[in-house]
């Protein structure tokens, strides 16, 4: 089995610092919680626009993730978590190397004990609700930063990028 390639944040921004000032490269806002076994991820961006209903997240990860990783744009809600141990593990089994929640999740032992790299605002023991609702593969934004689909998410303990392109070899 092919060992993982491991990119750090910060080597990608020091190496780009010109993809930086364009804006092809773009940083998150500090500040995430850092849940998942995977500490160090990176994947084609899918993206999610909901707001404390969870109905199209449970969906998006039941399906092949193929090394994707899962852009959740919940609105910044932090009064219900949209990820919890049962997702994360399915998100996990059906290969997504991450998931970043704009908002809230729970049962982080449960998302800890997962091969996958999970980043949210905060914890919450409350689940959302399902109302069916949400939207999939559209340009979100997170705290002013734009994410499309199919852009490039990096992410490690020091902080989460994305890339118009492929910054990997």
């Amino acid at each position: 089995m092919a060992t993982a390639i491991q990119i750090a944040t910060t080597d990608l921004c020091d190496a780009h610092e010109d993809r930086l000032q364009s804006g092809a490269l773009r940083v998150l806002m500090p500040g995430w919680l850092c849940l998942g076994r995977k500490q160090r991820f990176h994947g084609a961006a899918v993206t999610l626009k909901l707001f404390e209903d969870n109905s199209l997240l449970a969906e998006a990860v039941k399906q092949p993730g193929a090394g994707k990783v899962l852009v959740v744009d919940a609105g910044g809600s932090t009064r219900c978590a949209v990820l919890g141990g049962n997702l994360a593990t399915a998100a996990a089994k059906n290969q997504w190397q991450g998931v970043i929640v704009f908002g809230a999740v729970r049962d982080a032992d449960e998302i800890d004990a997962c091969d996958l790299g999970v980043r949210a605002l905060s914890l919450n023991p409350r689940r959302a609700i399902k109302r069916s609702e949400g939207q999939r593969d559209l340009a979100v934004e997170i705290h002013g930063v734009a994410v499309r689909p199919r852009e490039w998410v990096y992410a490690d303990r020091d902080g989460i990028l994305i890339s118009a392109e492929a910054l990997h070899g």
